[in-house]
Order: structure tokens, then sequence, then C-alpha cells
């Protein structure tokens, strides 16, 4: 039977200019619909997993098309509840070459953001879960959102299932009184697996020293949450905003893995690659050993590059591919 994963947190519009237009050139927007967690699980079902998202939508027809948007991609909806009438967004700008891409957002207010813990029962959402993911992004938007997380790794935990949080430092997200230093703990503390940075780690637990290397990082944080098995980390190369380098590390208490570097000569669209990671990380985990699974999301995060908009649609015979070596794009007959 494939493995079932859930994810938590909030779906936003996207609005872009076409193309690699500026703002200021811009007279339309394309619009696609996007989350991190909600892309993790997306890219999760599009590698055979089955899938489901919890979120909140506005009670009207934005909300109704964005639950449509998570229906098509192999999503299962019967977690969503409904709400308010404001769709979180935000509006990019595509960079290119030497330009770097530019992201505003409007989501104060937003339906997610007013969800409260009471609206989800976790212990049936969860009951036939395989694994359970969260990302900074969620507890940072308001109290409800932080609560409702906080709930949703305490029940995985009571029911056993594998809880993984991409937790990287947003200080500038945090406006309802609490930091991520008071909040990121008491979700990691229930985490299997954290995909993190080095510098995250410094700032939200303050640890270590800033001479200190990522391994070193890692085990000091293994060390201050026992539950942790692995922390991760995808190292980014930036040679221009079309040219970039990825590499997946990990320490899994044992030993300390890095895949090799892989080139990324021509981006399509970067926005979505940590969420690619992270749905690969899940699914090697579930599927391989420890070093095949980093070798896995690292692939899985190389493709996204190559796909529009902030979901990974690619096939796990696309990412095998490439995790096995296979960089030459050749049409497939």
């Amino acid at each position: 039977m494939p493995k079932k994963v859930i994810t938590f947190g909030e779906v936003m519009m996207r609005l872009s200019p076409p193309g690699y237009e500026k703002f200021s050139q811009a007279s339309s927007f394309e619009l696609v619909y996007g989350g991190g967690e909600a892309n993790v699980a997306i890219s999760c079902a599009y590698l055979g997993m089955k899938a489901a998202h919890v979120t909140r939508f506005p009670d009207n027809a934005l909300g109704k098309a964005a639950t449509q948007f998570l229906r098509k991609h192999w999503l299962s909806t019967e977690h969503v509840v409904y709400g308010d009438d404001m769709m979180g967004k935000y509006f990019l700008e595509k960079g290119a070459v030497h330009r770097p891409s530019e992201v505003i957002y409007e989501r104060e207010g937003s339906s997610f953001s007013l969800i409260e813990p009471s609206m989800v029962n976790w212990k049936e959402v969860l009951k036939d879960a395989d694994w359970f993911h969260w990302t900074g992004i969620t507890p940072a938007i308001s109290e409800g959102a932080y609560q409702c997380c906080l709930d949703a790794v305490k029940t995985a935990n009571e029911l056993g299932i594998p809880v993984s949080g991409d937790i990287n430092s947003r200080s500038n997200m945090w406006k309802y009184g609490k930091t991520m230093q008071e909040v990121i703990p008491d979700l990691v503390e229930h985490c299997d697996v954290v995909i993190t940075s080095s510098r995250s780690i410094r700032e939200m637990f303050a640890l270590g020293k800033p001479e200190d290397n990522f391994q070193d990082l890692a085990k000091q944080l293994i060390a201050l949450f026992p539950n942790i098995k692995k922390v991760v980390k995808k190292t980014r190369r930036t040679l221009s905003a079309s040219h970039n380098q990825i590499q997946g590390k990990m320490w899994n208490g044992q030993e300390y893995i890095k895949t090799d570097m892989l080139n990324i000569t021509h981006i399509i669209d970067r926005v979505g690659t940590g969420d690619a990671f992270a749905a690969g990380l899940i699914y090697g985990l579930l599927h391989y050993d420890d070093e095949q699974a980093l070798d896995f999301a690292s692939a899985a995060c190389a493709l996204k590059h190559t796909v529009p908009g902030d979901v990974n649609m690619v096939s796990l015979e696309n990412v095998q591919s490439l995790m096995e070596g296979d960089t030459s794009g050749a049409i497939r007959r």
C-alpha cells in the first residue's frame, strides 16, 4: 500500500507578471496557488504517495477554487475547513541572470491566520498517516496557527507517526506578540527529522558559535532535543539567478552524509525548490536508507528548478533517473 503523508499550512494565491516581466511592466498577472506545506504534499502525491493537506480557506468562490486546485493535484481535501472571506496571496517578480526575484506578501487577516485548534480533529486526520510535515512559516502566522500546529505534532507523537519540520528563520514574519525563539523549540521537541540551516540553528536555539560547522550544530541540536533522529540541510551555491548548484547534507546521529553537488544551469522557476527537497526527503526516508534518501531529495529539488509554478510535478521515475546519475535530459520514447 502507498505510504500516506499529511501536511498543514496556508495555501495562497500566487500572482506573477507574465514571463520575466517586472511589476512595473505588467498589465496582467498569472495565477497559481501554493504554500510550502501543500507543495510538499502535492510533490509526494506525484511520487505515488497518498497525501492530504489540512488548511483553512475562505468560504467563498476563491476558497472553492483553491480546494479544486489541491484536488486536481491528487490531494485529499476532506480535512479542509472554511470560514471568513480573505485568501492569503503573494506577488512574485521572477528574476533572471543577475536580477534577483522579488516577493511581496499579503496574508495578514487571511482565513488561515484566523484558524483555531478546535477547528481540526487531529486524531481523526492522522489516524492512518505514515508521516506528518510542518514548516516554520505556519506558527509564525498567528497564535491560532501555532497552537493548531502544536496539537498536530503532539498527536502525531502519541500515534507514533514520524514528524518532520522545515524550519528556517524568518524573523520579519512574527507579528502577533511571540518570537520564533519562544515558539519553534516547543514544536521541534516533537520532531523526528528537522530540515534547517546553520544560521537558523544559531538564531532559533542560541546554539554554537559562528565558526561551528553544520555537523557540529546538528549534534548540539540533537543533544538539546533527543527526539530528533536526523538534521538535514540543503546547501545552495548561487552563481546567478539562472545558474545554481545544490547539495544535500545530513547528520543522522551516527554519520555525516553529503550528496554530490548538482549543477542547475538554466533555472525556470526557483520557488518551491525547498519544498521539493522536503518532499523528496520524506519519500526517501520512507523507502530508502539515509544516503539514498538524501540523494533522492537533492534530485527532486534539482528537477523542481525546471518546473514553472510552486509545485514539483515530476514523476518518481524522473527523480530516480537523476538520482542514479542520468543528467542528459534525453527524450523518452
